[in-house]
């Protein structure tokens, strides 16, 4: 739970900080600096608010609902959790390049109609977007390890301040790590964590007997069990597991054969975008 919980949101942060500090870099360079900062800056806290409200609704939901409500409201959020976490890794390998440039022309266009209050709805709408997603992670998270708060609130404070730390080494350039580095890793880990959830949704469909429960296909715990304390992060982080089911094992060939299929139309129309160009 720890280990989900440092890394989704050590790796929101960072991409939060990398959309604040592109649109504060340009900024500082304007003629309306003062005036327009203060406008980025409370976008961003209205963007952190957003996502403080979204994760006590949810929360106020989840405790309205009946005990099986309960139970079908986070299979729910993990699904929900999963989909997002591959939506969003996507979206950064087709926008990422682009993406300084977008904020900086929406920014130019903001400022030079004098709309400053653009300017407050872009930085609200890029943390929200970011505050969002992290919320809906942890809220899935929770439901696939139905770990305890304690564990979420110290991930949550190590994670900020780790991105930051890491921010900063990113800004120094190729020295350390390049952005591009980073996030390649990164989408790599993410879409293991997501096939974690998908394996966990799939479990919960097994208990509500919408799937069969099947006996184990093998057993690998000799190799890694993940039962043990390190096992269980490994399982938590890519979905493993030393004694798979029919249903365990039809959810990684699902997954995994989805997500090739997307990585491979990605590079298709990649491909003929430059053909074209």
């Amino acid at each position: 739970m720890f280990a989900q919980t440092f890394f989704i949101v050590w790796r929101e942060s960072i991409e939060a900080l990398l959309v604040i500090g592109i649109l504060h870099t340009w900024l500082r360079h304007s003629s309306q600096t003062p005036r327009a900062l203060r406008f980025l800056w409370a976008g961003v806290c209205a963007g952190i608010g957003a996502a403080l409200i979204l994760s006590f609704v949810l929360q106020s939901i989840s405790n309205l609902l009946p005990p099986e409500g309960q139970d079908y409201f986070q299979m729910a959020l993990i699904l929900i959790a999963g989909i997002l976490i591959v939506q969003m890794v996507f979206w950064m390998r087709q926008h990422g390049k682009t993406l300084k440039n977008q904020l900086e022309n929406d920014l130019s266009d903001q400022l030079r109609s004098g709309r400053l209050w653009g300017i407050f709805g872009l930085a609200l709408i890029a943390v929200m977007r970011e505050g969002t997603e992290t919320v809906l992670f942890l809220q899935g998270v929770f439901a696939a390890t139905r770990g305890n708060s304690n564990t979420v609130a110290g991930g949550v404070i190590l994670a900020i301040l780790a991105a930051t730390a890491s921010y900063a080494l990113l800004q120094l350039g190729g020295r350390f790590l390049s952005w591009k580095v980073f996030f390649r890793l990164t989408e790599t880990m993410l879409l293991f964590l997501a096939c974690a959830l998908m394996v966990s949704a799939a479990g919960y469909l097994v208990s509500f007997g919408l799937l069969p429960y099947t006996d184990p296909l093998w057993d690998s715990a000799a190799l890694l069990d993940d039962t043990t304390r390190f096992g269980a992060v490994i399982a938590g982080m890519t979905g493993y597991r030393s004694m798979p089911d029919n249903v365990t094992l039809a959810t990684w060939l699902v997954y995994w054969g989805a997500i090739a299929s997307i990585f491979w139309l990605q590079g298709t129309r990649l491909n003929a975008r430059e053909r074209k160009a």
